[in-house]
């Protein structure tokens, strides 16, 4: 009898575990999301396909650029002034509030 109750409150325990787990990670993804900023690595923006998204949209094919494996652990703000013009401070604009309405 004391084995039957033991064992049920372990299973009871590890669903309730279980739970937690699956809520936390969803908080973590949602609060992930809603972090991205213009100053995030590129490369997490780039890995995040809703962040993905608001990037390809004001720099199209930025991941297919020959500089990109150089530049991907930089922020958007940290390549602006190597890219010649091609990335402005009203993209950088529309991008951060682009992100910021992930959240």
């Amino acid at each position: 009898m004391k084995f039957a109750l033991v064992t049920a409150s372990l299973l009871l325990a590890t669903s309730v575990s279980a739970q937690e787990t699956e809520t936390a990670a969803e908080e973590a993804a949602e609060t992930k999301a809603a972090a991205f900023t213009i100053d995030t690595p590129i490369a997490d923006l780039m890995a995040d396909e809703r962040a993905k998204a608001v990037v390809d949209k004001h720099i199209p094919g930025i991941e297919a650029h020959p500089a990109y494996e150089q530049i991907k652990g930089f922020s958007l703000p940290m390549v602006q002034p190597f890219s010649e013009g091609a990335i402005t401070d009203e993209m950088l604009a529309a991008i951060a509030a682009d992100l910021a309405e992930l959240g």
